[in-house]
């Protein structure tokens, strides 16, 4: 009997010992809350799930744009170029994103980026040429929900998802034209323009306005070339326009480099259009038109991003913003030259000089 409670004694105090040392509990094995996650874990503590939404919202606007000329080219391309900019420098790099194809001057090469554009899912697609016209009329259907842009035009071809842009440049042009008219010594100008339709030709009969209403007897002689490209034929019209004794000439679209080169070397007055020129003669250009296209990329991207895709045009002059007349600092332009050209600039805003084109 005594060796039964001596071995059942024996036993119990066994179990205990087994009881205190036995195999540890499961949350034991796992890292307290503190420890870093091994190595093949994300080092971070946030749920992937979460991470999405926030990415989401923060997705920049982006726009992709085809432009006919280089982003450099003092004259069209770069006046959307920098608009771009701007409005990259306004909502912040991390909002807003845009690419470019330039000097796409072959439609149908223009044609294949704007449909690679449009296939990759970008807000906004620019069609940034008058010449593009037909090939979007044509590719936006097939991309319903992406929005597209052109200029310089007010056509939407009833789409509900192309806007149109396009610049009321006779009213850069007329001050032009006033300013060239009164520092003239010799009563004859010299344009040289493009093709003869858009802004291109809305500037020029502008200018010519501008000019004839100041002195009725000058002399403004226009050349169309036939080309928004063409160097050297721009450096031919412009010797001629010299040899016509022009003392102060004008040109739009990029060619107008050539012009520019030519108006240098004979000492000849230039004003320019679209983007600022001065930098390639800082002692003859008087004075640029420069079209700031961010008026209109604001309102469509504001549209964009509350629903509304397409079917409206804009018009950039110098009551909203779209158009600036932007003096070379470096030219003495005589002090009632400047008054008239600001008092001409405001009477053309506030409507009470009217422009009368041919």
């Amino acid at each position: 009997m005594k060796k039964f409670v001596w071995f059942s004694s024996l036993v119990l105090a066994f179990a205990l010992l087994l009881s205190a040392c036995g195999t540890p509990a499961p949350v034991a094995t796992q890292p307290p809350a503190a420890t870093q996650p091994p190595a093949t874990q994300p080092p971070t503590t946030e749920a992937p799930t979460e991470a999405a939404p926030t990415e989401a919202a923060a997705a920049p606007f982006r726009v992709a744009v085809v432009m006919p000329s280089a982003i450099n080219d003092l004259a069209f391309s770069q006046s959307m170029y920098d608009a771009l900019t701007r409005i990259q420098q306004e909502m912040g790099p991390d909002k807003f994103e845009f690419v470019y194809s330039e000097n796409m001057f072959v439609v149908d090469d223009a044609a294949a980026a704007i449909r690679d554009y449009a296939s990759q899912g970008y807000n906004l697609v620019i069609a940034h040429g008058s010449q593009y016209g037909s090939s979007l009329q044509e590719i936006a259907p097939d991309f319903p929900q992406t929005s597209f842009a052109w200029g310089t035009t007010v056509d939407t071809f009833g789409q509900p998802n192309i806007f149109a842009y396009e610049a009321a440049s006779q009213e850069g042009g007329y001050v032009n034209g006033v300013l060239a008219a009164t520092l003239s010594k010799s009563g004859i100008m010299g344009v040289v323009g493009p093709i003869e339709t858009g802004d291109a030709k809305l500037y020029v009969d502008g200018f010519k306005a501008g000019a004839v209403a100041t002195k009725p007897g000058v002399t403004v002689n226009v050349n169309y070339i036939g080309s928004f490209s063409d160097v050297a034929l721009a450096s031919e019209a412009a010797t001629t326009h010299i040899a016509a004794g022009a003392d102060v000439m004008t040109g739009s679209a990029q060619m107008v480099v050539g012009a520019i080169g030519k108006a240098k070397d004979a000492n000849v007055l230039w004003f320019g259009t679209q983007s600022n020129q001065t930098s390639l003669a800082p002692t003859i250009v008087v004075a640029n038109q420069v079209y700031h296209w961010e008026i209109a990329l604001r309102e469509m991207i504001s549209l964009i991003q509350s629903g509304t895709l397409g079917g409206k045009t804009f018009t950039a002059n110098l009551a909203n913003g779209g158009e600036v007349i932007e003096f070379n600092p470096d030219y003495k332009l005589p002090a009632e030259a400047k008054a008239l050209a600001d008092s001409t600039i405001k009477g053309i805003i506030d409507g009470t000089i009217k422009i009368t084109l041919p």
